[in-house]
């Protein structure tokens, strides 16, 4: 095993700096079942693109150098991949053997167990959150040993969205169906008037819609609609021009962040293609162009106030634009996972991509959860939120989350202090 270097460790973005006193990197299974047995206090480490100190511990294990391969069971329709791997990979291996999933994420290069743990989300009024994509997980529990937990058991719809707070991943296995087309298409200038007006029909259009802009502006930057093509369509789509008021964009765009990031991060518009190079925001096969200059916020909402929410946070546009790069809108559905985004009925997600500045999103964030307070709102596990922010409000199934812990883990191995703040609970308290 590999210890951690004097030099700081940090996450993806750079604003949260871990403070382990080594990192474990085991090559099998069994050595690392052999670090957590022995852990007092351990957490995963993934691929850093959590914004919050959600992952850190005393000691991290990483298990990035485990080789395990990917296990696709045609007959069952599921895949079983190492939770280390990033969705990029195993959508290319999906589809390679003529699978896919029902949904990526923004970014592909995020790993699956990470992105499982924290709730990623994707985009689609009728899509449900990655995670809902868990038929099983194997873990290694805080004895060490190596379990499954499986879609029908009783612990399975608190353990899938689960912070890391149950055990270190090994593996997921998730469903998975025959592979299929997607066309992207990119418009601009859409209004905000609009937008709220015609809120539903706007985030029905397609498969998968994202909406981006700022907030103190009257003008929308961009529509992405993500629209699964038909068996039989192949090359360019024909699209309507003008929708909603916004006109088509026919060059490749940089969606995500202002500035002078390299096209060729995007996917593709107006042609039929791969979900696997279409549904996510950037390519799998090349890092980001950005390179983590941001900090990330997310809050989610009931769908049936949505517009609602959105008109309660534009008063703030002023102190809000000055700070962001862009804001992103999506939808996706609900469901049974008791830690999951929606959990209980479909919700719309307020994004925030935020600049490098700290203590200005530090001070704003209590003013933003403040205009969302009457909407319940939920913040993504793996983003900035303010300390203050009530998750219990808004997670309806977060006290059965804290017996569940309390049970598999109750010594805390698992836990941290951004566990303990989030449950409200020591783990002295849960012993």
């Amino acid at each position: 095993m590999a210890l951690s270097s004097q030099n700081a460790i940090t996450n993806w973005a750079g604003n949260v700096i871990f403070t382990p006193s080594e990192v474990l990197r085991p090559t099998d299974v069994a050595e690392a079942q052999q670090i957590v047995a022995d852990a007092l206090r351990i957490r995963a480490l993934g691929t850093g693109h959590s914004f919050n100190d959600i992952a850190d511990a005393p000691q991290l294990i990483s298990l990035r150098d485990v080789v395990s391969p990917f296990e696709l069971d045609e007959a069952a329709r599921t895949v079983t991949v190492p939770g280390a791997a990033p969705y990029g990979a195993v959508a290319a291996f999906l589809q390679e053997h003529g699978w896919a999933l029902h949904n990526l994420g923004s970014l592909p290069h995020i790993s699956v167990a990470g992105a499982t743990a924290t709730g990623t989300h994707g985009s689609g009024d009728g899509n449900g959150v990655l995670s809902t994509a868990v038929r099983g997980i194997e873990r290694i529990d805080a004895d060490g040993e190596l379990t499954w937990v499986r879609a029908g058991e009783p612990d399975f719809d608190g353990s899938v969205v689960a912070m890391g707070a149950l055990g270190v991943i090994t593996r997921i296995r998730f469903a998975i169906e025959p592979t299929y087309d997607v066309t992207q298409q990119v418009y601009t200038g859409m209004s905000w008037d609009v937008f709220l007006e015609e809120f539903d029909e706007i985030m029905g259009a397609a498969y998968s819609v994202s909406v981006l802009g700022r907030w103190s502006v009257p003008t929308l930057s961009t529509l992405w609609l993500k629209q699964r093509a038909l068996r039989d369509q192949v090359g360019s789509v024909d699209a309507a021009q003008h929708l909603f008021g916004a006109e088509r964009v026919t060059e490749e765009v940089h969606a995500i962040i202002d500035g002078d990031a390299p096209d060729d991060n995007m996917t593709p518009l107006g042609t039929s293609g791969a979900w696997s190079g279409r549904l996510a925001h950037f390519r799998f096969d090349r890092a980001p162009s950005a390179g983590g200059d941001e900090i990330q916020s997310e809050f989610f909402v009931p769908r049936a106030a949505a517009v609602d929410a959105l008109r309660a946070l534009r008063p703030l546009g002023d102190r809000i634009d000055p700070l962001l790069h862009v804001s992103e809108f999506r939808t996706f559905a609900g469901d049974d996972l008791w830690l999951s985004g929606g959990e209980g009925g479909g919700r719309l997600a307020i994004h925030f991509t935020w600049r490098q500045r700290p203590a200005e999103v530090a001070a704003i964030l209590p003013d933003i959860e403040a205009a969302l307070r009457p909407f319940t709102p939920r913040a993504h596990w793996g983003k900035v939120y303010s300390t203050a922010f009530d998750q219990a409000a808004g997670f309806r199934r977060l006290g059965d989350f804290a017996a569940l812990a309390a049970r598999v883990d109750p010594t805390g191995k698992f836990r941290n202090d951004h566990i303990d703040r989030v449950l409200a609970v020591s783990g002295s308290a849960a012993q």
